[in-house]
């Protein structure tokens, strides 16, 4: 973790990718960008931890392609930084 945002490595369908959380910024809203296709325009982030029962969710809007997985939220940021050692998972989920 650095002070403004979290890097690392994800799996998706098997691959591995980049990940980089941060806040958002006064410019820009919430929102996520994939290395794969996502067919909605909000998407509802659910942060799973190791201990049954212990999740966060966040809906955040859908901001195209990338390279990587790009969140910018500051609700994310925040309970990560407080529960990093703690979430196991990140769910990405449409049509909620």
């Amino acid at each position: 973790m650095f002070p403004n945002h979290f890097f690392g490595i994800v799996e998706i369908d098997k691959e591995e990718y980049k990940i980089n959380i941060q806040g958002q910024s006064v410019l820009r809203e919430q929102l996520i960008k994939l290395p794969v296709q996502f067919r909605d325009e909000k998407a509802l982030l659910h942060l799973s931890g190791v201990n049954e029962g212990a999740f966060f969710e966040d809906i955040v809007n859908y901001q195209g392609e990338s390279e990587w997985v790009e969140i910018d939220s500051d609700r994310i940021l925040y309970y990560l930084a407080d529960h990093q050692d703690q979430i196991k998972t990140i769910d990405v989920l449409s049509r909620f």
